[in-house]
Formats: C-alpha cells, structure tokens, sequence
C-alpha cells in the first residue's frame, strides 16, 4: 500500500460511520454505513430494509468519511472508490462492529454486509490557521486568506 493508501485508511479508523454511494435505477443515493478496515478492506454494515445493498453488491461504489463533527482543529475526508460485494462476516469481523442499531427509519435493523476493495483513496485535509477553531466564522476564511490550506490527493492502487 502507498503511503497516501495508508493515512485514508489510518484516518478511516478514526471514525465508525460514513457514507456508500452508487446509483440505483440511474439515480444516485447516498446511504449510511458502519464500518471496519480489515486486511485493507474496507467491511460495510447496512440495514438491509432500505435495499441500497441490492445496487451496490457487484458495482462500483464510493465510500467516504469524515470527522467534520468532532470539533477538531483539521478537518478531513476520505473516500474509497471499487466494486462492492456481499460477505458473510467472520466472528471476529462483527466483534469489531459490536452492536447495531435497534431500528432504522422505524423497522428493526436488520444487518447485511460488503466489502468493499479500494481501487482508489482520496483524502482532503482542511487546515485552519492557528488559534481559529473549525466552523468558525471570519473576516475571511483560513481557506480563501492564504493563512491555511486546503489539500487533497487521489492514488490509484493499480497503477505502477
């Protein structure tokens, strides 16, 4: 794995959710999920009454998180984009979930599980200037001012 491969999957540990997106019947969704990296994979759980798992298994999907709601000084973000499939998780694999949610939308939560092979990882880091907090307004933002940056690379495993 890259270096960059490898800080997408470090910060992807830093946080249980996220979100999988494909299209479904030509449409896009966007849809929540709960999440391991095992064996740089990336394992998904999802309440399989929304049927969103129908669409992903065998497609290309992206999957993405964040720790935008933290409160942390630097904001950031990854995704993974490759081919979703269906998996029936090991003992240990839904050990490192732990407990699902007892409904979703009203329905009880009924689990169904994807791995999820990166082809490729994104991370964007948003840095603010020192002493101002994430969110918070300014004059002009840490972004725009030149006082910070905003960075994001993409690598594509496969490539040599």
């Amino acid at each position: 794995m890259s270096t960059d491969d490898l800080r997408a999957i470090d910060l992807l540990g830093r946080v249980r959710y996220g979100r999988v997106a494909t299209s479904m019947r030509a449409m896009p969704f966007v849809a929540p999920a709960r999440h391991i990296v095992k064996d740089d994979n990336v394992v998904l759980r999802m309440h399989r009454g929304m049927g969103y798992h129908r669409a992903c298994s065998g497609s290309v999907v992206a999957y993405g998180a964040d720790n935008f709601h933290t409160g942390e000084p630097d904001l950031w973000s990854v995704q993974f984009t490759g081919t979703a499939s269906m998996i029936r998780p090991t003992t240990d694999e839904l050990a490192l979930f732990g407990p699902g949610p007892h409904h979703v939308d009203g329905e009880p939560f009924e689990p169904v599980y994807m791995s999820l092979t990166p082809q490729f990882a994104t991370v964007h880091v948003l840095e603010y200037a020192t002493g101002q907090p994430a969110g918070q307004p300014t004059e002009q933002p840490a972004e725009l001012s030149g006082s910070g940056s905003v960075s994001g690379r993409r690598h594509d495993r496969h490539a040599a």
